[in-house]
């Protein structure tokens, strides 16, 4: 999800002699800032309702697997810190990271923010109404969505957006760090694959190799690979 100038840095001025074009859109409902909480508000009500879902049925996340499991960790022993900390933590740096660059990663801040942090210091907290009943997961997070949206405008306009601001404050760097890193681990997936069956290692190596020849990150290539050959020779269980 973007904001009104995702991929713009504020207060950049256009090179001499060219004029900026108008985006496609600008200025309607879709590219306003005040839309902006809106979308994050459905969003984060989703997702709070989909751990609702989890906590009342055991399915329905929408966090990742490893993710999840921090939080069923919690509800089997009632230790909600690892689940409550790792959460919160990806929200705090998504919610720095987007007014700066523009750009709001759903998965770090609604799904594992939203979605575990957040449930997970309520529980920690003792307060189960929110995730016990649908009827109150969807307002608690569309509210939680909303104040997260306002947030991240009222941070970009202090910062980036500010008079004479130019600046992102080193949050791209935070952005890519991510990106770049993940390049290296294609390799590395590729060989638990194999670690763990040789069917599933070798149609790791056939999709890594195609998303080479397709100009793709290895790593997707890899795991995609490995989930598909996963599927018709099943790793037995132990």
């Amino acid at each position: 999800m973007t904001t009104n100038d995702a991929t713009t840095t504020a207060g950049a001025a256009a090179p001499a002699g060219r004029t900026r074009g108008k985006v496609p859109g600008e200025g309607s409902f879709w590219l306003s800032e005040w839309a902006f909480p809106l979308f994050v508000a459905a969003l984060a009500a989703g997702i709070f309702a989909g751990t609702h879902l989890y906590y009342v049925y055991r399915t329905g996340t929408f966090s990742d697997v490893a993710v999840t499991a921090m939080l069923k960790g919690g509800m089997d022993s009632g230790s909600y810190g690892a689940a409550a900390a790792f959460g919160a933590g990806f929200l705090f740096a998504r919610i720095i990271e987007g007014p700066m660059v523009g750009i709001l990663d759903i998965g770090g801040s609604l799904q594992t923010g939203v979605g575990i942090g957040i449930p997970a210091m309520l529980l920690a907290a003792g307060i189960t109404a929110p995730l016990e009943h649908f009827w109150l997961a969807l307002p608690t997070g569309a509210l939680l969505g909303a104040l997260i949206g306002a947030l991240i405008l009222a941070i970009r306009r202090a910062t980036v957006n500010s008079a004479g601001g130019t600046s992102t404050f080193g949050a791209d760097v935070m952005m890519g760090a991510g990106n770049s890193a993940g390049r290296y681990l294609g390799p590395l997936v590729i060989i638990a694959a194999a670690t763990a069956s040789l069917p599933v290692g070798l149609g790791s190596a056939l999709g890594a190799a195609l998303f080479y020849w397709w100009k793709k990150p290895l790593t997707g290539g890899a795991i995609l690979g490995a989930m598909l050959f996963g599927l018709f020779f099943p790793i037995a269980g132990t």
